[in-house]
């Protein structure tokens, strides 16, 4: 799916498909930060099984209101124990699949809100 931002100023998810997310015109192949205070850089995990409290407490550095999880190709809940670091911090974590995160990111990110996405492309 093809979207247009509304605000320059901010990093904004241009399109995205199965196997990769563009992220203001750069076409990216593995799981990602994306952050409305411009940060944009891999996250490390290949797999959602991968996932650790270490992934999860490494979105806390952009200090967002919230953090939108993207878990993939379908909507999948992870352990409440690898969210406690950000809970603890008071910051909000949605999760949904990857297409919508895209999108909640966008709309959330053009109302100058501070938000990170963590958006899971499952790798082989």
């Amino acid at each position: 799916m093809k979207l247009q931002p509304d605000r320059f100023d901010t990093l904004f998810i241009n399109a995205y498909a199965e196997d990769w997310i563009a992220v203001s015109g750069e076409k990216k192949h593995h799981s990602l930060v994306v952050s409305s205070q411009g940060r944009c850089s891999d996250w490390g995990c290949r797999s959602f099984a991968e996932l650790s409290a270490a992934h999860f407490a490494s979105l806390a550095d952009d200090a967002p209101e919230v953090v939108i999880f993207g878990s993939g190709a379908k909507l999948r809940f992870v352990s409440p124990a690898l969210l406690r670091g950000l809970i603890e911090r008071g910051i909000g974590v949605e999760t949904m699949d990857t297409a919508a995160a895209c999108r909640t990111y966008n709309i959330l990110a053009q109302e100058g809100r501070r938000v990170v996405a963590a958006l899971l492309l499952e790798t082989p």
